[in-house]
C-alpha cells in the first residue's frame, strides 16, 4: 500500500474522529461529565439513519437531520433523570451513565433485534488521484467535519446560547446571579453534545454495520481524542483527530492493526504525563 494512499486513509479517519469526539468534548470537557453511554448515543444516531433511509425510503441526508434531533431529545431526557442529580459526583456518574448505556442497548435489541442493519452508501463513487483513491463518501466526511468543527465554534463563539453555555461552565453560581437559568442551560448543552454524536451515528451507518454495540468501538477512541487534544478545546480536537487518525494507519505499515492501537494508546499516556492538560489548553477566566 502507497503511503499516499495511508495518508489518505489517515485523513479521512481523523474526520470521522472529529465527528464522534464533538460531542464529547462538549459533555466531558466542558460539563466534566464522564458519559459511558457517550458511545450508545452515536448507536441511536445510526439506527435513526437506518429507519429513515433504509425503512423510510427518504434521503439519507434527511436521516442525519432526524439523528440530530432524536438523539439530542434522548440526550435532553438523559439529563433531565439521571445527569442532573448527579453534578459534581464523577464515580456516581460514571456508573449511573454505564446503566444508561446498557439500558439503550436492551432497548435497541427488543425494537430491531440482535442483528446488524445496514444504511445504503449515498455517495458510491470515488474520487482517483494518481495511486490514490478516496471514496466520494469518505471525502464528504472530511468536509463533514471541518464544516461541524467551524459550525460549532460558531454557536459556542457566536450566540447567545454559546455565550450563557460558556459563562455556566466557568462560574455557575455567578451565572445563577446574573438571571442565568443554568439548569436549562444545562439540559440544552447535554442535548446539544447527545445531538452531535447523533450525527456522527449517521456519518458512521454507511460505513460500519449498525448494531446495537456498535459505538462501544469509538468510545475509547473519542476520549483519547478529548484528552489528547485538551479538554474542552476545539483546536485540540481536530488536531487529537489527526495526530491519532494518521497514527493509527501510518503504524498498520510497520505493524498489525491491535498492536498499531496500543501504541497510539502508549503514545497518549506519554504525551499526558508531560501535559496532562493536553496539547491545547482551553482558557478560562
Amino acid at each position: 500500500m502507497v503511503i499516499g494512499q495511508v495518508i489518505a486513509d489517515g485523513i479521512s479517519i481523523a474526520g470521522i474522529l472529529i465527528i464522534v469526539a464533538l460531542g464529547l468534548g462538549i459533555i466531558f470537557g466542558v460539563m466534566k461529565v464522564i458519559n459511558m453511554a457517550h458511545g450508545d448515543l452515536i448507536m441511536i444516531g445510526a439506527y435513526t439513519t437506518y429507519v429513515f433511509s433504509t425503512v423510510m425510503k427518504l434521503p439519507f441526508f434527511a436521516g442525519m437531520i432526524a439523528a440530530f434531533v432524536v438523539t439530542a431529545l434522548v440526550g435532553a431526557l438523559i439529563e433531565m433523570l439521571v445527569i442532573r442529580k448527579l453534578y459534581g459526583r464523577i464515580l456516581e456518574t460514571l456508573l449511573a451513565t454505564y446503566g444508561v448505556s446498557l439500558l439503550l442497548q436492551q432497548i435497541v435489541r427488543m425494537i430491531f433485534g440482535p442483528g446488524g442493519k445496514s444504511v445504503k452508501n449515498p455517495l458510491e463513487s470515488s474520487l482517483s488521484i494518481g495511486s490514490v483513491v478516496l471514496p466520494h463518501f469518505r471525502l464528504f466526511i472530511i468536509l463533514f467535519a471541518v464544516f461541524l468543527l467551524l459550525l460549532v465554534a460558531f454557536v459556542i463563539y457566536k450566540t447567545k446560547f454559546g455565550i450563557q453555555f460558556r459563562t455556566v461552565s466557568q462560574n455557575r453560581e455567578m451565572s445563577e446571579c446574573l438571571g442565568i437559568n443554568t439548569s436549562l442551560i444545562d439540559t440544552y448543552t447535554f442535548a446539544f453534545g447527545a445531538g452531535l454524536a447523533g450525527i456522527a451515528g449517521a456519518a458512521l451507518a454507511p460505513l460500519k454495520t449498525v448494531s446495537p454495540t456498535m459505538g462501544l468501538d469509538y468510545l475509547v477512541d473519542a476520549f483519547m481524542v478529548v484528552v489528547l487534544g485538551g479538554v474542552g478545546s476545539l483546536t485540540g480536537t481536530a488536531i487529537g483527530s489527526g495526530v491519532i487518525g494518521e497514527a493509527n494507519q501510518l503504524l498498520t505499515l510497520v505493524t498489525t492493526e491491535t498492536l498499531g492501537k496500543i501504541l497510539v494508546f502508549i503514545l497518549v499516556i506519554i504525551v499526558i504525563r508531560f501535559k496532562p492538560e493536553g496539547l491545547f489548553k482551553m482558557e478560562r477566566r
